[in-house]
């Protein structure tokens, strides 16, 4: 009779220790689907390519605003224009934001790219400076001119020198005027193409340079005391740039909706005090 009772028992603890040891797994289960359940959706992580400059200021302002919907961008600055397309041409960027629409499209032509335009976002406008002259009027004849040797953005440089009255461009030359599209340099002005990068300090050996913003505040020049600078009805804005198997990316285009946000312009507004203009 005591080894019926203490089987019976036995039987009895193994029922009861099954019966907790199941209770417990599914409160873990549920408490793990809760839990899920409240979390945000995996957190999404970018890659975001910018020339050096304010253009990675105001990535990072957006990526900050960003982070706190689960999208992480991490934003990377080259110095060199040709190898933000390159990375995201080869996918180690999801996207970048430095270059107008000329610029892309010979990139793309000359590459065999299909990188895509996908919003506009701020107005970095070139500006033309000197270390030796205050004034246009001062520009002498057989003065030195430093522009950037890239197709566009020396298109670009010689459409500011134009709206100066320094020079005058074939009118069919358009966004892609070259030196040799000049119709008209009365005051025989000596040309140097050089890389964007190095214009600020070009200066020193030339009579004027056009120079990009963001090379211009990364040594130290100031936009504002500068000869002549683009307008807001320049055409050439910056473009964000994807390629074309992640241009529908949502978590990309979320990201772009928040630098073009009313939180980001104020930002841009405020911090580079008129020099960035944005677009939206």
């Amino acid at each position: 009779m005591k080894q019926v009772r203490t089987g019976q028992q036995t039987a009895a603890l193994h029922e009861r220790l099954f019966a907790m040891l199941r209770n417990t797994l599914t409160a873990i289960t549920l408490a793990g689907l809760a839990v899920l359940l409240a979390s945000p959706a995996s957190a999404a992580d970018l890659k975001a390519g910018v020339s050096a400059g304010p253009y990675g200021d105001i990535l990072k302002f957006a990526a900050d605003i960003a982070a706190k919907e689960g999208i992480n961008v991490k934003v990377i600055e080259f110095t060199d224009w040709t190898l933000p397309n390159a990375a995201l041409a080869q996918k180690d960027l999801d996207f970048n934001h430095f270059q107008h629409r000329p610029y892309l499209a010979n990139q793309n032509a000359q590459r065999g790219w299909n990188l895509v335009p996908v919003a506009p976002s701020v107005l970095v406008p070139f500006a033309l400076y000197s270390k030796k002259i205050e004034t246009l009027a001062d520009v002498k004849s057989g003065a030195s001119v430093a522009i950037p040797n890239d197709p566009s953005n020396g298109a670009r440089a010689l459409q500011l020198l134009e709206k100066g009255g320094l020079i005058k461009l074939a009118p069919e030359a358009g966004q892609k005027a070259t030196v040799a599209d000049i119709s008209d340099n009365s005051k025989k002005l000596k040309f140097t193409e050089i890389d964007a990068a190095q214009l600020p300090r070009a200066l020193d050996d030339v009579d004027i340079g056009v120079v990009p913003l963001n090379y211009a505040l990364a040594s130290g020049l100031n936009p504002k005391v500068s000869l002549l600078s683009e307008g807001a009805d320049s055409q050439w804005g910056l473009w964000f740039v994807t390629r074309n198997d992640n241009k529908d990316d949502p978590n990309i285009r979320r990201y772009i909706e928040i630098v073009r946000s009313p939180e980001t312009k104020e930002f841009i507004l405020k911090r580079f005090e008129g020099t960035i203009i944005p677009t939206w």
